[in-house]
């Protein structure tokens, strides 16, 4: 078949000649590859820095409001149990189900999201949390507040997996530090804050509890869909595509996408098995799983530890009680403010490895904050007496807050440099044991510290902390070894990534020869990568 001319983009800049690609094993159809123009107004990448930032702020806040609403409930369980004529347990399920949809949800939006965009899994997740909050609010039976609570959980995950997607979006890499570390803070600001204002809030009923998430989640709901523009590069190479094909009658037009003749639901069972086999198979999988499902489980663990110490143990009211969050908070906010330092810090290490740093530098961080946790944990146990001042057990939050964003985005960098392009999986595995541990820690916490005594209840927890602090340093000696000998791992000092991204680069050569087109395409691999929950 003869060569024809260049296709031009909607931009306006010629694309190289048509290629062919083999269809049904027998046949070759030329086609025109659609991509972004150097300096595309429609990449998001190429949009003002102000309206950038905008976009980068409204997905935080969203993050922000779904942690918030996860964590605002537990200021007043007691009144549901009582309303209701059920037992505290049974009082403590809406917040469970809730985080057991926190750990379901990224399975399913991850995928779909690399289908049919970013913009339509927000803004219908998010109006279907909305809708499903208002029968909490109003709810008769404890049947109807844990069936919704569940929803909202799986609908509220929607934000929480592809927000930092939405990030490697709009912002290159070497920008990407400062937003990556506003976007993290807000997943643990929302926990500490919800105790502190539903502490106060429940004073007007239980119910307003609900109300306020619902206040909430409507108003981020008309932000993201209303005034946030769709993210995903290939879903906005697709419509322009679709409007070449329409526009010229050629149907020769195509995207990167359009390339993976996988027929959908193939590709949703590989991307649903896949974490699956990363867990149980990638021993670094596993324990930074499990390491993560710590964390994850201390964070929610406080929502009944601290009524437990303060109320309990010294008489506080709820609203009291939601005080005692602010140092949890700030410890986080002071933790978010230094990640352009530990940033800076990566970008050093870059250059000492000329350009290829393994991926067990991500673990720098990691090794020198896992200490914060369990320190803070000793200082909340033995300084928990009910004769001793809140003091203590009040700003042993500042450094368990502090600690845990340098481990969170430390533990994520490692997965995503570890595994690439099963980066994705590797998060949502996770995410998936993350959730379902911190949705557990809540109905045996209370039982727990009743059992073993206030102190010897934190005092485990702070052992249990410093044991999983070997796990960075052995990984630190033993990381390299472990991804040479894996079958999804790829390790930038045994020379088997540097050959994997030559397959790459060479076969994206194959359809184009023009060195910014693969530049752009292993750009948009790597945001596919960043579909995770921080």
């Amino acid at each position: 078949m003869p060569a024809t001319q260049a296709a031009p983009t909607a931009a306006g800049a010629p694309q190289p000649p048509k290629e062919k690609i083999p269809e049904g094993g027998e046949t070759q159809q030329d086609y025109k590859l659609v991509t972004f123009s150097e300096g595309d107004p429609a990449n998001p990448k190429n949009w003002s820095k102000a309206y950038k930032w905008y976009c980068t702020m409204v997905v935080a806040i969203t993050c922000f409001v779904v942690a918030f609403c996860s964590s605002v409930i537990t200021a007043d369980v007691d009144s549901v149990a009582h309303e209701f004529g059920i037992s505290h347990e049974a009082a403590l399920l809406p917040i469970t189900v809730f985080v057991v949809g926190f750990g379901v949800g990224p399975m399913v939006f991850a995928p779909l999201s690399e289908v049919f965009g970013r913009q339509i899994i927000y803004g219908t997740t998010l109006l279907m949390a909305v809708v499903f909050t208002i029968p909490c609010a109003v709810s008769k039976n404890i049947g109807t507040l844990i069936v919704c609570r569940l929803i909202d959980g799986i609908a509220f995950s929607a934000p929480m997996t592809l927000v930092g997607g939405t990030l490697a979006d709009l912002w290159r890499n070497e920008e990407r530090g400062v937003p990556m570390a506003a976007f993290s803070a807000a997943p643990f600001i929302g926990p500490a804050i919800g105790p502190l204002v539903g502490g106060w809030l429940c004073l007007a009923g239980w119910r307003w509890l609900y109300w306020i998430q619902l206040i909430l989640a409507f108003v981020v709901w008309v932000l993201i869909t209303f005034t946030v523009k769709e993210t995903y590069a290939p879903t906005i190479l697709g419509r322009r595509a679709k409007n070449l094909r329409k526009q010229t009658g050629d149907n020769s037009y195509v995207t990167e996408g359009d390339l993976d003749q996988r027929p959908f639901s193939e590709r949703m069972s590989v991307f649903l098995i896949r974490p699956f086999q990363l867990l149980f198979r990638e021993l670094i999988v596993l324990l930074i799983s499990l390491y993560m499902s710590v964390l994850y489980g201390l964070l929610y663990m406080f929502f009944v530890a601290y009524p437990v110490v303060f109320e309990g143990g010294k008489g506080y009211s709820h609203g009291q009680t939601g005080l005692m969050f602010i140092p949890l908070a700030v410890g986080v906010i002071c933790s978010a403010m230094c990640a352009p330092i530990v940033n800076k810090h990566y970008l050093t290490q870059v250059q000492k490895y000329n350009g290829k740093p393994p991926a067990e530098v991500r673990l720098i961080p990691m090794m020198v904050s896992c200490w914060f946790i369990p320190i803070g944990l000793f200082i909340f146990a033995w300084s928990s007496y009910p004769r001793l001042i809140w003091v203590g057990p009040c700003l042993a939050g500042f450094p368990i807050g502090f600690g845990f964003i340098f481990l969170y985005n430390a533990a994520n960098n490692y997965l995503v440099d570890s595994y690439q392009h099963q980066a994705a999986s590797a998060l949502a595995a996770k995410t998936f044991i993350r959730s379902f541990w911190g949705a557990g820690t809540v109905l045996f916490t209370e039982q727990m510290y009743h059992r073993m005594g206030d102190q010897w209840a934190s005092t485990f927890l702070a052992f249990l902390g410093l044991l999983c602090c070997a796990i960075p340093f052995a990984f630190w000696k033993f990381g390299a070894r472990i991804r040479k000998r894996s079958k999804y791992a790829y390790g930038g000092d045994d020379g088997e990534e540097d050959s994997h991204d030559s397959d790459i680069e060479n076969q994206k050569n194959e359809r184009d020869p023009n060195a910014p087109l693969v530049h752009d395409q292993l750009a948009l691999e790597r945001a596919r990568s960043y579909v995770s929950n921080p």
